[in-house]
């Protein structure tokens, strides 16, 4: 540890998690806006997350569907876009610009560049041509307001055209233009995801021509983004940050520098606060219980995870690339899974039980009879399964 650095353990990690992300009872918020401001985004690859994340995180989860569907298709205050390590996250609307700015070019220009090469290893048409399928399908998308990749090919046919990708690899595939391209343009902040055409689980959606941003220098966005972060995930390591954002070394330091970010010390090393931030947080935090989906904001919020998610429990709550499956939380630690069985029943099981005695058991099984009562009939599946998962919800129907 540096001279005048302060030291931040485990238990008040926990503490500044509970109440920051909104998980312990009064710390709930009272609307999808206010959650997804706090956390900064929420994971979006797969569509059931954020409405479970959001779920979590409410006061009064019963409008959870409702609310969080206004939010994203009626009122616009979130939008479904790419973000981070070519993510789609929901980020709140007046976050776009931040994220495009100190993100998205990057991964989007890398993406353009990896298509063109595609696309000419596959003999298809080259860059001038696609810029031209391009444009049309964008004036097409915006006549339509919203549309799917096949509504919008009966517009511009060439969007069909197809081309094989990976020759002689073992993952070789044929992938239309259409799939591709929009892909790219979602990652240059031209277009965002839209209303599914089924329910709010339906992996199946639209493409809208992206709401208006104005355009941003690449480091005050950054240092901007990095701020946000920081202040709801602080004490964060230079790996966690780097991790989180996708950006270079580099960025980070020079973010970390421009919002003046203070040192401190946790377990894993040296690590970071946003300005004013090194002091403990004010008051006890009452203990508490959640359950949260796979690929929430907060179980995939650090690299470095030791401090809340013990070693052994990863091979059971995790999958093979690194996802997350659907956590069982007390008192700021993971202590096991949950899953959905096919007649809707949510159950859980214990991985850890250290300190975990009838108070936190009980408390999570309040936390289960309030998940099962919004979500009600529908059957979550997560899009990335994990072992615990698979073995709780039981066989498919």
């Amino acid at each position: 540890m540096g001279d005048g650095e302060r030291y931040i353990g485990v238990d008040e990690r926990r503490a500044r998690l509970a109440v920051r992300h909104q998980l312990a009872a009064g710390a709930r918020a009272g609307r999808p806006e206010e959650v997804a401001g706090a956390l900064v985004a929420l994971h979006g690859s797969d569509p059931a997350t954020v409405y479970l994340a959001v779920g979590a995180r409410l006061v009064d989860p019963a409008r959870t569907v409702a609310e969080t569907e206004r939010a994203l298709y009626e009122d616009r205050s979130l939008v479904r876009m790419h973000g981070m390590r070519h993510t789609v996250f929901a980020f709140p609307t007046e976050l776009t610009a931040v994220v495009h700015a100190s993100t998205g070019i990057t991964v989007a220009a890398r993406e353009r560049d990896k298509l063109i090469k595609d696309m000419a290893k596959a003999g298809a048409p080259d860059a001038t041509w696609l810029k031209e399928v391009e444009e049309s399908a964008l004036v097409a998308l915006a006549r339509r307001g919203q549309a799917t990749a096949s509504e919008l090919a009966e517009d511009e046919p060439r969007l069909r055209e197809q081309f094989a990708y990976a020759a002689g690899k073992s993952y070789e595939g044929v992938h239309t233009v259409g799939s591709r391209l929009l892909k790219v343009l979602g990652a240059e902040g031209k277009v965002v995801r839209g209303r599914p055409l089924g329910s709010w689980i339906s992996t199946q959606f639209r493409w809208a021509v992206a709401p208006p941003h104005p355009e941003l220098d690449v480091a005050v966005a950054q240092a901007g983004l990095l701020r946000r972060w920081l202040t709801v995930c602080g004490p964060a390591t230079e790996a966690d940050l780097k991790w989180w954002t996708g950006w270079k070394v580099t960025d980070v330091r020079r973010a970390l520098t421009a919002i003046r970010a203070e040192r401190v010390s946790v377990d894993e090393g040296p690590a970071y606060v946003v300005e004013g931030d090194a002091g403990p947080p004010a008051g006890a935090v009452e203990p508490w219980a959640a359950l949260l989906p796979g690929l929430d904001p907060t179980a995939m919020g650090w690299q470095q995870r030791d401090w809340y998610l013990a070693p052994s429990l990863r091979p059971a709550l995790f999958d093979r690339s690194g996802n997350v499956g659907p956590t069982v939380w007390w008192n700021g630690r993971v202590v096991g899974g949950w899953g959905q069985r096919p007649d809707g029943e949510i159950v859980w099981r214990l991985l850890d039980t250290e300190g975990v005695g009838r108070e936190a058991e009980a408390a999570i099984a309040a936390e289960a009879q309030r998940l099962g009562s919004w979500v009600g009939a529908t059957r979550v599946t997560p899009r990335f399964r994990v072992p615990l998962e698979k073995e709780l919800a039981g066989p498919a129907d």
